[in-house]
């Protein structure tokens, strides 16, 4: 038997109920292209209450390595591709009307979480690749565009 700890990384997918299947398809297919590790997709149930997160979709995977990997030029065109399908990933259609979600990348091991909105800039991607992971303990991180940063406020208050 195999210990846990020797298990390869995965990588998993939360789809919120609204994500169509040819776009929780082409997201793990993106992920895939960018080098994460294999992706198990589940739905998150249809009830949720008022206090519930309101992403529309959770990848929780190895996160440092995942981000380091994104700045390889090998993967520039599956960059690219994901770039896009987090865009549209965040803007399904809604019967509620709901505005847009983001999607959010965690990782399983430090719990860090980055919140990824449909319409960040180019900036804010190019600086996700160089992030270091460790000098955050809290998070969410979101990208700042009046400072252009990633940033933690919940890391800030505590100091």
């Amino acid at each position: 038997m195999t210990d846990a700890l020797d298990a390869p990384p995965r990588a998993e997918l939360l789809l919120d109920h609204e994500v169509p299947e040819d776009l929780g398809r082409e997201l793990v297919a993106a992920l895939d292209g960018l080098g994460a590790p294999p992706v198990r997709v589940r739905r998150a149930l249809a009830h949720r209450g008022a206090a519930d997160i309101p992403w529309i979709v959770l990848a929780s995977l190895p996160l440092q390595a995942f981000l380091s990997g994104l700045g390889a030029e090998a993967v520039k065109d599956a960059y690219t591709a994901f770039k896009g399908v987090v865009r549209r990933t965040a803007r399904p259609g809604s019967p509620t009307g709901g505005g847009a979600r983001p999607l959010v990348l965690q990782d399983p091991v430090g719990g860090v979480s980055v919140v990824l909105e449909p319409d960040l800039p180019a900036e804010a991607y190019e600086l996700l690749v160089g992030l270091d992971l460790t000098e955050y303990t809290v998070g969410p991180l979101h990208y700042d565009r009046a400072q252009g940063r990633w940033r933690s406020v919940l890391d800030e208050a505590a100091g």
